[in-house]
């Protein structure tokens, strides 16, 4: 596993660790925590679409209005779709967000015991330690169906392109 160029952020390029990911193959597991500190993988959303919403951390202005615009279209899928917000911020951090925004829709994750997730999923961003911004959207069967890395920090996704995907295996 290389790095490749991938996020700019100030105007400068940083490398991106891991391969990124091709829309039809199998989406790696993961082991990421939970704000009670609890595990997660794949097979705790089993049957359900996926959108896994990645941010570099959900104290900036792009994480946090990505993370309620994914939080405000859960409610459109009920609980066919899981919807998990990825960052490497504490999970305490992710706990006070949630309470303090109101998140239920969305369940936030972390990778920052070790950023295994990251690699996985070629996001994870060395420089900063941080995820690069992206958006992936696995079917029922853990098949990669969308896949869009952000190669500027600051710069949203896609909504629209990655909730139609969604949509469309629902």
């Amino acid at each position: 596993m290389g790095n490749r160029p991938g996020m700019q952020v100030g105007g400068k390029e940083y490398d991106v660790q891991g391969d990124m990911l091709e829309v039809g193959a199998p989406a790696p597991d993961f082991k990421l925590t939970a704000n009670d500190f609890s595990t997660r993988t794949l097979a705790d959303y089993e049957g359900k679409v996926k959108i896994l919403s990645v941010i570099p951390s959900i104290d900036t202005g792009v994480c946090s209005a990505q993370t309620r615009r994914f939080n405000e279209e859960a409610a459109a899928f009920g609980d066919k779709v899981a919807i998990l917000t990825v960052s490497a911020d504490l999970p305490y951090a992710l706990r006070r967000y949630c309470g303090n925004e109101g998140i239920t829709g969305t369940e936030t994750l972390s990778t920052y015991l070790d950023m295994a997730f990251a690699d996985d999923y070629g996001v994870h961003t060395p420089r900063f330690r941080v995820c690069q911004r992206s958006v992936f959207v696995l079917d029922q069967d853990n098949v990669l169906r969308y896949a869009e890395y952000v190669p500027v920090m600051g710069q949203e996704v896609n909504f629209v392109a990655a909730l139609a995907a969604a949509q469309q295996l629902v």
